[in-house]
């Protein structure tokens, strides 16, 4: 399939979909967009591709003759590409929507979709991208690189599941102001995803007896949100 470029980007995109004319209609809206845009159809070819590509954004198919999607994505993580990934799929089945995400995914998207939610979940990575990727912050006994996405104390780095750390990175960002359940569920999980808040719930409260031990409390106002603040002397 042919690779399709745009002038002045915003971002550069690598689209990985073997359905010819959804690939084209999604190039050309995100192209409208003012992002370039490489266009694959085979997922061997773009396992290939993304070894030496930097572009700043994925959007994946699941299912691609070569290599499946969710292979592809596993693959990238392992490695440490931390780029933001979008999965595009025709299962529509919850579990299966967990198992993209819990693969490494940052959105999903379910077939048929309309393209204006495509634009509208690119628009959101793209603001997370906007923060400065060298910053390091510092919370109580703890250091979170954003662009390694690496929790540190010392010189220890900690080991944390992706989604809780999903959370405390969008946490620390907000730089000790509260966040909504609903900011948090869009920075886990993506734009418009249905996720129940007892979900992040979850993710919340096991963070918050992983960071107690380095100084770091997660404040909870009901019904507002949640805050990330270092106690007193740390």
């Amino acid at each position: 399939m042919k690779l399709a470029q745009a002038r002045n980007s915003r971002m550069r995109i690598t689209l990985v979909e073997d359905n010819v004319s959804l690939a084209k209609g999604i190039a050309y809206r995100l192209e409208d967009e003012g992002h370039a845009v490489d266009v694959l159809d085979d997922g061997l070819q773009a396992q290939q591709f993304l070894k030496s590509d930097r572009s700043d954004l994925v959007i994946l198919d699941i299912n691609l003759p070569g290599l499946d999607g969710l292979s592809l994505l596993k693959e990238l993580r392992k490695r440490g590409d931390a780029r933001p990934v979008i999965l595009l799929t025709a299962r529509a089945e919850t579990e299966d929507r967990v198992v993209g995400l819990d693969a490494g995914a940052d959105d999903y998207l379910i077939k048929p979709f309309e393209m204006a939610e495509l634009e509208a979940r690119v628009r959101a990575l793209l603001r997370r991208r906007a923060v400065p990727q060298d910053v390091v912050r510092t919370v109580g006994a703890i250091e979170y690189n954003v662009s390694s996405r690496q929790l540190v104390s010392g010189r220890q780095e900690l080991t944390i599941p992706r989604r809780e750390l999903s959370v405390f990175e969008c946490l620390a960002m907000a730089d000790g102001r509260l966040v909504p359940k609903s900011a948090l569920i869009a920075h886990c999980y993506g734009t418009g995803a249905d996720v129940e808040e007892s979900v992040v719930e979850v993710h919340v409260s096991r963070l918050r007896s992983r960071l107690k031990p380095f100084g770091i409390q997660i404040k909870s106002q009901r019904g507002l949100g949640y805050q990330l603040l270092a106690e007193a002397g740390t």
